[in-house]
């Protein structure tokens, strides 16, 4: 049976909410699940529910790193903290894959110091899904963007990398094949953005496993066109929480608009099917977490507001993740025995010393 530890003590509804969501999950899915936390304040939580023994097991961390503390200072001070505990059962074999609802930095540090890397990368990348309008009618409505906010900067090479990864991921857990990917830059054009940017276009053109589109503007990205987008972290964590402040925006207009005017109420109520879908494809409980990508073993970071339900649909997501081999087959693309000197060419100076997607300097 696949193991999952789950990071109880993580996320600002912890450990109510990550506790109730282990007990969905434990009841929809063949997996075991261990509670990494403090021992009797899980139990007591657990008493709130019927669940099975069997699939839950809890591991007691006599600490925790709440969402406000530096992560780095967290992760060296606090060796018992659950999310460490969590992250070496991983790294020692007893789990299959780790969830947390922490801070980003803790999970990150924390996978990054117990779980080993998938050989030639040096930096993982986190990855999440979000809606699109789907203009072209893909069997897919979702999109998945890479990175979101695991680095602030990253190398021609490393965004090579992470479409790679972001590519493998959607094929393999959301069934797209042959998924198309494309590199956020300011033009659709080649010579396009900084030299950087160029040279991770000339660099995923020559990829031969990639299905490469080009760029993509801003002003395109929830229109569907591609099924991974690549960018860096910085950027792309701005892109999901616009994206996300604008679909609370658009709900608050909403009920601004249903207390103005009767005939506004009546056409909101004509609308309430679409926008009660709108609603649900917008919804990110309904997508658990977002994977951490790069790493050996499956590693999910689920909202610090997270519910219940997105507590559940994570752990669904890592043992999804598990069953379909999503790490195996990423590390096999990665490292795969195909010649990679047409690219030298293109490297910058950062790069320089590279020799191949997952080679070694």
């Amino acid at each position: 049976m696949i193991s999952i530890a789950v990071d109880a003590m993580g996320g600002d509804n912890a450990p109510r909410e990550i506790v109730h969501g282990a007990v969905l999950a434990s009841k929809a899915n063949p997996v075991r699940i261990f509670l990494v936390g403090d021992e009797s304040t899980i139990k007591d939580e657990l008493k709130q529910h019927d669940y099975s023994s069997d699939s839950l097991e809890i591991i007691h961390a006599s600490d925790c790193i709440s969402m406000d503390e530096s992560p780095k200072r967290a992760v060296t001070n606090k060796p018992n903290a659950s999310v460490l505990v969590a992250a070496s059962m991983v790294s020692n074999g007893k789990a299959d894959a780790f969830v947390s609802a922490g801070s980003t930095g803790s999970v990150v540090l924390s996978a990054a110091k117990y779980i080993s890397r998938i050989p030639g990368v040096k930096r993982p990348a986190i990855a999440t899904v979000y809606p699109t309008l789907n203009e072209f009618k893909r069997d897919d409505h979702l999109a998945l963007m890479v990175d979101v906010g695991a680095n602030v900067e990253s190398s021609a090479k490393e965004l090579v990398q992470f479409a790679i990864m972001g590519s493998t991921y959607v094929t393999n857990v959301r069934g797209v094949g042959s998924p198309k990917a494309a590199l956020l830059n300011i033009g659709e054009e080649e010579t396009k953005g900084s030299e950087k940017m160029q040279t991770a276009y000339r660099m995923l053109k020559e990829v031969p496993s990639l299905n490469f589109s080009g760029n993509i503007e801003g002003k395109d990205i929830l229109r569907g066109l591609v099924d991974v987008i690549v960018t860096e972290g910085f950027v792309g964590n701005i892109v999901i929480k616009t994206l996300e402040g604008t679909a609370m925006a658009a709900s608050h207009l909403g009920k601004l608009a249903f207390r103005a005017r009767f005939s506004w109420k009546l056409g909101l109520f004509f609308l309430r099917k679409g926008l009660r879908r709108i609603r649900e494809v917008t919804d990110y409980a309904e997508y658990g977490g977002a994977p951490l990508l790069g790493f050996e073993k499956m590693v999910i970071i689920a909202h610090g507001r997270s519910s219940a339900k997105a507590v559940s649909n994570a752990i669904k997501l890592a043992g999804k993740s598990v069953r379909d081999k999503v790490c195996e087959t990423m590390t096999q693309k990665i490292i795969e025995p195909v010649s990679y000197t047409h690219l030298r060419a293109h490297e910058t100076r950062e790069d320089r010393g590279w020799r191949g997607v997952g080679g070694k300097k």
